[in-house]
């Protein structure tokens, strides 16, 4: 497999940040469909698949999510073109059939474990939304990943209903899914960054056996 330039892996790693402040290039729903397109291609546990992604884009939505924030995320978050909940479908093994069709039998092993369910979810939609975010990174954009809110607070307002109230639209059913963590994007005003903090080294985070 041909490796990625160094000038790439600086991109997505050694020069990518975490933002808290953000320029006012607006940020698409073609470009977000296709952080979408390169994210969905990380491996999961079964190719699962369990992480459920609602940008929030519009004044309105970032308005319900404010009641939800710590304080301290409440400016990021509403100067941020856009907001991603991450989360994960509790009823995920539904669409194993179609996501993983050599065992037809592995949707019951799930629908008769709910605490497989809950930690095979949240494990894996973890890792989707770091997919997400390596995604945007990749496509120049800027993330910042968040926890610092309340969850049930989030999934009562954006998952407590079974449809919208002023569309057709349908929303993901009631209680199937959970928020995981938020991650604005858009593109970063770096006069505002702050001076990188440090990393371990190789030698205090691995060992080789």
């Amino acid at each position: 497999m041909v490796q990625l330039s160094d000038e790439a892996l600086s991109l997505v790693f050694r020069e990518a940040r975490t933002f808290s402040a953000w320029t006012n290039q607006p940020v698409s729903d073609e470009t977000l469909q296709k952080i979408y397109e390169l994210a969905k291609w990380g491996p999961t546990s079964a190719n699962s698949g369990p992480a459920r992604f609602m940008f929030l884009r519009s004044r309105e939505a970032k308005e319900r999510l404010r009641p939800a924030l710590s304080a301290g995320n409440v400016e990021k978050t509403m100067t941020a073109p856009v907001t991603a909940i991450v989360a994960y479908d509790l009823k995920f093994y539904e669409k194993l059939p179609k996501l993983f069709p050599h065992n037809p039998g592995l949707r019951n092993v799930f629908a008769g474990n709910p605490q497989l369910v809950e930690i095979t979810a949240l494990r894996n939609s973890s890792l989707q939304g770091a997919y997400l975010m390596l995604a945007a990174r990749s496509l120049g954009l800027d993330c910042g990943p968040m926890s610092g809110f309340d969850n049930a607070k989030v999934d009562e307002e954006f998952f407590g209903a079974d449809k919208c109230e002023d569309c057709e639209q349908e929303f993901f059913p009631r209680g199937h899914v959970k928020s995981n963590f938020l991650c604005n994007i858009g593109y970063g005003d770096r006069s505002k960054l702050l001076q990188r903090s440090p990393r371990l080294e190789f030698d205090e985070a691995c060992t080789l056996l």
